[in-house]
């Protein structure tokens, strides 16, 4: 052989193991992703997990608090109502029922 086929075949023979190194360097890398995927992927169900708990409670807390706030309004409204009620009821005297009843009785004749 001559010499310009022998830096030939040394140069595709050094282009080879280059490839050969570089394909063995993308596939380790490729692994390590891989095994850190695996590993992230449990403590990210558990994030998820945990968010969605925290989410439960948060809304079970909000719906409480929407519960207690509607029943004292409802309350305040009730009592205010009370009050209003014995303030009308305390306002009608014997001279206003008797006005009450005439005027009933003019509508009747």
């Amino acid at each position: 052989m001559s010499d310009k086929q022998e830096q030939y075949i040394n140069s595709l023979k050094k282009i080879k193991e280059v490839e050969e190194n570089a394909q063995k360097e993308i596939e380790n890398h490729r692994k390590e992703i891989s095994e850190k995927i695996s590993q992230l992927d449990p403590d990210l169900k558990k994030a998820i997990a945990l968010a969605n708990t925290e989410g439960e409670k948060l809304l079970e807390s909000s719906i409480e608090q929407s519960r207690k706030k509607a029943k004292a309004e409802t309350e305040k409204i009730i009592e205010e109502a009370k009050t209003k009620a014995e303030n009308i009821s305390s306002q009608i005297t014997p001279q206003n029922t008797e006005e009450i009843i005439d005027i009933l009785l003019k509508g009747v004749e």
